[in-house]
């Protein structure tokens, strides 16, 4: 039987890998007296569904090819899509050669992302899940969406239905629906070239070439830093987000705050004669405005806790904690007796839980034992004139060295409790220094424009507990004033990176003021 004509005979084309509520917009377009093409799977899918759909092969004249790879890509199909309603050329060409009018286009992709994501995916399997005709018909759809429709997702689909009953779908609509197509594309196809480039170990020890940031909406926020501002969090991995079991919805500012603590519970590689801490020690961190105001390390959660809030209570109001042990019910005593934010943490035991849901606004985070961690070593973005800055750290760098450069050795707690300090400053925005003493910081300073200010006000901080400490500064001493500040501050060992022109100088005040010094050969700034 030979084709209606084209002016005449109006269709939608359906083809899609998840089916949710498919058949029922299917029949909406029925209804509307719109033809149905759909592609092998989902025509039998409909079938079953009672829609009489017409197979995309019926259309084309041509079978699905090399193993379902080749099915839409014709003209018949694209043609239909394509073509400009309003131009009398194209128009003739359609009723030439039979081509129908297709005004929706229903595509969701082959699950490239979750397929990947699955562990012992084989590269081929991988590769068979790249959608070629499914892009390619999203992009036609969103190219031509003056006169089509372009669905990507089920959740689409009862605001289109809603639209066709009610008469046609509005202009801003099919904007919107082909943004959001377009959008869809480019981020699976940035999916696509990580996997590649990561499976292929494509530039091992460089950043990219270029630089694709597709991440999907994962919240819209009530506001950014301040009420008058728009805010949303966008998010490439939805399990990263840590789990909230009660409280208020986070905040701009939160998901900040608690970016910055969970990376203060990651340990930097110390060497050696440092590295039974990571599994000795349980670490606590409180954050106010993404700086640090507290961190101890302690052989159970409870102390740790305590004694992170304790390290500065005043700063620690309305901050937020973090440990990278369970909450048990000593340090759900310890948090209760505080205005805070966020109380994160890998798990909560349950009496724990009950007494923090005590506080009906406190946002209580449940995250993956391995995030802090994951965020220390990923590509690190920030904006800057309109652009992007990117970096990481680089696997050929070489490894970081400590050298005492001071008569005076460090004793054996004075050396854990440099290597702790150091460990923290890195959190610490430049200049940064973090006085220690016995597995607790006792006075942090952050973001000040001279070094030696920043080691008065942590001293200051410190107070008694400054005495015999153990001091971190991000930054090398340019003169010897700062160390000397420390040493009037209490401070009987300190850390800092070499490269002063003035090292001589800062190594010789060591020796007068009679404390240990040791110098690094990496500096931690933190911009």
């Amino acid at each position: 039987m030979p084709d209606a004509p084209a002016a005449t005979r109006r269709a939608a084309l359906i083809s899609v890998f998840d089916k949710t509520g498919s058949a029922e917009l299917a029949h909406a377009l029925e209804r509307r007296g719109i033809e149905i093409y759909a592609t092998g799977g989902t025509r039998a899918f409909l079938a079953q569904q009672g829609v009489r759909a017409r197979d995309v092969e019926d259309v084309t004249g041509f079978p699905a090819l090399f193993g379902g790879r080749v099915k839409t890509l014709h003209p018949k199909i694209f043609g239909a899509i394509l073509y400009d309603r309003t131009d009398r050329e194209h128009t003739s060409q359609a009723l030439k050669y039979a081509i129908a009018e297709i005004c929706a286009v229903v595509v969701n992709l082959y699950p490239f992302e979750s397929t990947v994501a699955r562990p012992g995916t084989s590269e081929e399997e991988a590769i068979e899940q790249i959608d070629i005709g499914g892009v390619a018909l999203l992009r036609a759809a969103a190219k031509n969406f003056e006169h089509v429709t372009v669905l990507t997702h089920p959740s689409q689909y009862a605001e289109y239905r809603a639209a066709i009953e009610s008469g046609d779908v509005p202009p801003a609509l099919r904007r919107k629906y082909a943004i959001a197509a377009y959008e869809r594309t480019a981020e699976y196809d940035v999916a696509i070239s990580h996997y590649l480039a990561a499976a292929g170990e494509v530039l091992p020890s460089e950043l990219p070439g270029a630089l694709a940031l597709t991440l999907p909406l994962a919240k819209r926020l009530r506001y950014g830093t301040n009420p008058q501002e728009r805010a949303a969090f966008y998010l490439d991995r939805s399990e990263r987000l840590p789990e909230q079991l009660h409280g208020k919805a986070l905040s701009y500012n939160n998901l900040l705050d608690l970016d910055a603590t969970l990376r203060l519970l990651s340990r930097a590689p110390l060497g050696a004669e440092f590295g039974s801490d990571r599994e000795r020690f349980i670490r606590a961190a409180v954050v106010k405005h993404t700086v640090p105001c507290g961190v101890a390390q302690r052989s159970r959660v409870g102390l740790a806790v305590r004694e992170a809030l304790e390290a500065d209570p005043v700063s620690a109001f309305g901050g937020i904690v973090a440990a990278d042990a369970p909450i048990d019910a000593a340090a759900a005593q310890a948090l209760g007796r505080y205005f805070l934010e966020i109380v994160a943490a890998p798990d909560f035991d349950s009496d724990a839980l009950d007494l923090l849901k005590k506080k009906k606004n406190l946002r209580i985070m449940r995250f993956g034992k391995a995030l802090p961690d994951e965020l220390a070593h990923e590509l690190r973005l920030r904006s800057a004139l309109g652009g992007v800055l990117a970096e990481n750290d680089d696997p050929a760098a070489p490894a970081e060295e400590w050298r005492v450069v001071s008569r005076r050795q460090p004793s054996p707690q004075q050396w854990h409790d440099l290597a702790f300090a150091w460990d923290v400053v890195r959190h610490v925005k430049s200049n940064g220094i973090v006085i220690v003493n016995g597995g607790t910081t006792r006075g942090i300073c952050a973001g000040q424009t001279n070094r030696v200010s920043a080691v008065q006000i942590a001293s200051q901080r410190a107070g008694d507990h400054a005495k015999g400490a153990a001091c971190a500064s991000d930054g090398f001493f340019p003169f010897a004033d700062g160390l000397e500040a420390a040493v009037a501050g209490g401070c009987a060992a300190i850390i800092a990176p070499g490269g002063s022109v003035r090292d001589g100088e800062v190594v010789a005040a060591a020796d007068r003021l009679d404390v240990a010094l040791v110098f690094s050969s990496y500096r931690y700034f933190l911009h």
